[in-house]
This record gives structure tokens, C-alpha cells and sequence, in this order.
């Protein structure tokens, strides 16, 4: 038993020897994160303010300039883009496939630079859509794309205006011997021999018949449309493989138009007075109805193009000063800008008339995109009665045209957005 006891150490003891080494270790503890804590100061010092926000720069300018050729906007499809929805972009690179020296089909009405136009900058804004890309025109993909087929734009002067880019799009890389022109009073015929191809104009305003589309009258007031006759003009639309249709300004002359049923044989007798919108839709449905019971769609391709805005009011811009699109060589960059030269229910009678054919219609809505185009306009560079403005008579805002286009020109991005959608 005592034996036993002498082998145990007096729990003072064992306390105190804990202590002791509890203290120890913490003391050691202690110097090693202070030398650690030295060590560090040595071996990781942090980077200096200014070298960390420079390191942060050049990460940053890594990251882009790794992720700069990304574009998250998908490739064009007709059905998904709404190519409406987007903005112009200046970009003073690029240079227009043509300009109206190199391009001998252009009118006088749209050879601004030849008329005397000052500024070019008009030229290089490009039309980039939020949501797809869309791909610069290609005269050759172009041209391919109509081989051995015929292309008619038919509509009024604003659809000349398209044809004669389109026209001067392509025309630039086909040999001089294998092209050709004839122009007409109503059915102008561009021929691109090698091809096999044509692309051709008919002059039809109102796409319905009237007693001014031929022989035109100076007074709107004297004008009747004939709302339910087409045959007559129509006779010459059959057997194309691509029909491009338009018709607007024609019927903006005022808030009424006059309107005719039946033959003009009696003097012109027993027309109307009808609001433009209900007349505008008589004779689309008479146009949609020749559509519906002529055309084979497996045959024949049909395209619509939307109205192009007149720039009359330069107040509906921010412009109080200014006199209709006088002088303008900026687009508008207000997002969705709208004016007064584009009457929306005339729009909307188009979108119903289209969506109730049976033959597919194609839309190619070039509205938006020029509404913002005040820059684009022929203005006073431009001809009036067959002769071009002298000086003293571009000096006056009053003589600007605000309706046509200069060509080069905006109606090459319709062009750009067609062949897209063909």
C-alpha cells in the first residue's frame, strides 16, 4: 500500500507542470507568428496602389482584347431579327460600292455628290440591328442569287430609287459588254448578260390603275384612282421570279382621295371622296387579291416594301430653326424616332392586307431605319422640272426635296437588308 502511494506525484505538482507548459507553448506559439508575421513583410509585400490599378488595366484590357471579335448578336434570319430595331453607326472606313460617276444608271433627281453636295459623311453610317448582325451587301452572292431569273421592283419614285441602287449595287463587277440598259417611260429593263438575269422597274405608283400613273397630273386635287382595277398594269408583272412591291407617297397628296368603280369610260364620272386610309386599302386589297390568284408561290417570290418617310418638319427633330432637311448631315439619334412623314395606319393597313393573302408576302420594313435619316435626303442637290437647281435656288431651304434619296445612299441598306431576306 505505500508502495502504491510513493509511485503518484502530488496533484500540485502535476498542476503546476501543466501550467508551465501551457505557458511555454503559447510563449513559442507567439514568437512564431511574429517571425512569420516579419517574414511575410519580406517575401509577399502587396503591390503598391498605382502597380495594382495598372495590373487591374492590363487585365482588363486583356480580357477585351481577347473578347473583342465575340458579337453576341446571332447571324440574320428574316423570321427571328428585327431588323428594325437598331441604331446607325458611323463608320468612316467603309466606302460605297459605287458613286454616281462610277454608276452611269443613276437619275439626276439622286446624284447628290455630281449636283454639287458638299459633305459625304452621309455615306458611312452603317445600319447595325440590336439582335442579329447583318451582312454587308456581296454583288456577286447578289447577282448569283438572281441568275437566270427576273427581279421586278414595281411601285413609284421612291421604289425607282431602290432599283436604280440596286441596279448600281451589282453592276459594278459585271464587264461593260456583258450589261445592258433600256429605259422606258412606265418598264425600265437592266440586263446582266452573264448572268442570264434581269432587273427591271415598272412604274405603277398606286399599283391600281389611275388616270395620272401614265400621264401625270401636277393636281392632286384631279387625280382619281380607280381602286378596283389592276389588270392592266398587272398584265406585265406575270412570269417573275422575284416581285418587289411598294406604294405610299402617291396616296399622301391630302386627308381624302378620289376614288373610282367601274370604267373611266364616262368622263371619269361617279368617283368618290374617300379617306386615304379607307381608299389605301381598297387598292391593296385589290393588289393582294391579283397576288392570291396569279402568282405560284413555288414560282415566284413576293416582297413588300414599307413606307419611306418624308422629312418635311425639321421641328419634330429638335430643329426649330431649321427648314425641312436643309442642310442636315447627322442622322437623328433619338431611339425610336417617328415623324409626321410616316403615317402608321397607313402601316398597319399594309400589315393586315399582307397577313390575310395566301401567296407569302415578304416585308422588308425600311421605316424605322430611315426615319432617323434626315442626313440622306437629295435636299437641294438634286433637279426639278428636268433642270438642276442653280445656286440661288439651292440657297433656299423651300427647294430642298426631303422625300427621294441620294445614291449612294440609304436605299442601299434596303437593298442590304433584300438580298439578306432573298
Amino acid at each position: 500500500m505505500k508502495h502504491h502511494m510513493r509511485g503518484k506525484l502530488p496533484r500540485p505538482i502535476i498542476i503546476t507542470t501543466i501550467c508551465v507548459l501551457f505557458f511555454v507553448a503559447a510563449l513559442y506559439a507567439e514568437r512564431l507568428s511574429l517571425i512569420s508575421s516579419r517574414t511575410s513583410i519580406f517575401k509577399f509585400k502587396p503591390c503598391s496602389r498605382k502597380y495594382s490599378k495598372a495590373k487591374s488595366n492590363e487585365r482588363k484590357s486583356e480580357v477585351l482584347a481577347n473578347t473583342s471579335w465575340i458579337d453576341d448578336r446571332f447571324d440574320f434570319d428574316a423570321e427571328e431579327c428585327n431588323v428594325a430595331n437598331g441604331k446607325w453607326v458611323f463608320n468612316k472606313s467603309i466606302e460605297p460600292l459605287y458613286n454616281d460617276t462610277s454608276c452611269p444608271y443613276i437619275d439626276r433627281q439622286y446624284s447628290c455628290l455630281k449636283n454639287g453636295r458638299p459633305d459625304s459623311d452621309f455615306l458611312r453610317w452603317e445600319w447595325q440591328p440590336e439582335d442579329c448582325t447583318l451582312p454587308r451587301f456581296n454583288p456577286t452572292v447578289a447577282l448569283k442569287k438572281i441568275q437566270g431569273k427576273r427581279l421586278l421592283f414595281v411601285g413609284d419614285s421612291l421604289q425607282r430609287n431602290q432599283w436604280e441602287s440596286f441596279v448600281c449595287l451589282v453592276q459594278g463587277i459585271i464587264p461593260r459588254k456583258q450589261k445592258s440598259m433600256k429605259r422606258g417611260r412606265v418598264h425600265s429593263v437592266f440586263k446582266a448578260k452573264e448572268y442570264n438575269a434581269t432587273i427591271e422597274f415598272y412604274w405603277a405608283p398606286f399599283l391600281v390603275e389611275s388616270n395620272s400613273d401614265i400621264h401625270i397630273i401636277g393636281d392632286p386635287k384631279k387625280r382619281i384612282i380607280k381602286v378596283d382595277a389592276i389588270q392592266e398594269r398587272a398584265k406585265n408583272w406575270t412570269g417573275v421570279d422575284i416581285l418587289v412591291f411598294n406604294t405610299y407617297v402617291w396616296w399622301m397628296s391630302g386627308l381624302r382621295v378620289n376614288a373610282l368603280w367601274g370604267s373611266f369610260a364616262n368622263g371619269e364620272e361617279g368617283y368618290e371622296e374617300l379617306e386615304t386610309p379607307i381608299a389605301y386599302k381598297l387598292g391593296l386589297k385589290t393588289w393582294a387579291n391579283w397576288v392570291d390568284s396569279t402568282i405560284d408561290p413555288n414560282k415566284t417570290r413576293v416582297f413588300f416594301t414599307t413606307m419611306s418617310p418624308a422629312h418635311t418638319k425639321s421641328e419634330e427633330w429638335g430643329h426649330k430653326d431649321g427648314v425641312k432637311c436643309f442642310n442636315e448631315t447627322k442622322p437623328v439619334r433619338k431611339k425610336n424616332h417617328w415623324g409626321s412623314g410616316s403615317n402608321k395606319g397607313m402601316m398597319s393597313v399594309v400589315a393586315s392586307v399582307v397577313k390575310k393573302m395566301k401567296v407569302p408576302v415578304t416585308v422588308i420594313n425600311i421605316t424605322q431605319i430611315s426615319e432617323y435619316r434626315i442626313d440622306g435626303h437629295s435636299s437641294v442637290y438634286t433637279e426639278t422640272g428636268g433642270k438642276l437647281l442653280d445656286e440661288e435656288e439651292k440657297a433656299n431651304p423651300k427647294n430642298a426635296d426631303c422625300i427621294h434619296w441620294c445614291l449612294p445612299g440609304v436605299p442601299d441598306t434596303w437593298n442590304q437588308i433584300f438580298l439578306a431576306m432573298l
